[in-house]
């Protein structure tokens, strides 16, 4: 795909999940664009650093987890689109409540690779302190969200 195809995907699957109403979002956009064999790279060395390898293990262990800390569906509002072939790097906001009342709105750099319109790689950048006194540790075994 042409740089400007991945930069509209990547900026469609950030309208669809940044509605404000929780009841609208929409993952289902990003969820079909993940290729099953995608890696989700949480940078730094904290408890969340890791890399979750596979579409099952992005969904379920890492997004399945988050879902579990948090009062409503994620919402991350897209603040800056920068696009170079198959690289689409992404300023976000997070805006986010966990269950306790806390509130996480966490700033991202989210650095997409693309292949042949499926996102391949994602690298995330954030405030890895703000990650963890809000949400917490990363458990040490997967804990999945009821579907």
């Amino acid at each position: 795909m042409s740089t400007s195809a991945n930069k509209k995907l990547i900026q469609d699957i950030f309208a669809a999940s940044a509605n404000p109403d929780p009841a609208v979002r929409d993952r289902a956009l990003f969820a079909a664009s993940l290729a099953d064999d995608a890696k989700w790279v949480v940078t730094g060395q904290y408890s969340w650093s890791r890399t979750f390898a596979g579409k099952e293990a992005i969904m379920n262990d890492l997004h399945g987890y988050v879902r579990t800390r948090l009062r409503d569906r994620t919402r991350t509002v897209a603040e800056r689109f920068i696009a170079d072939g198959d690289i689409v790097a992404v300023e976000a906001k997070g805006d986010n409540v966990t269950r306790e009342g806390v509130r996480y709105d966490n700033d991202y750099c989210l650095v997409f690779r693309l292949e042949d319109g499926k996102i391949k790689e994602i690298r995330e950048y954030c405030d890895s302190v703000l990650t963890e006194k809000a949400l917490g540790p990363f458990p040490q075994t997967a804990v999945r969200a009821a579907s």
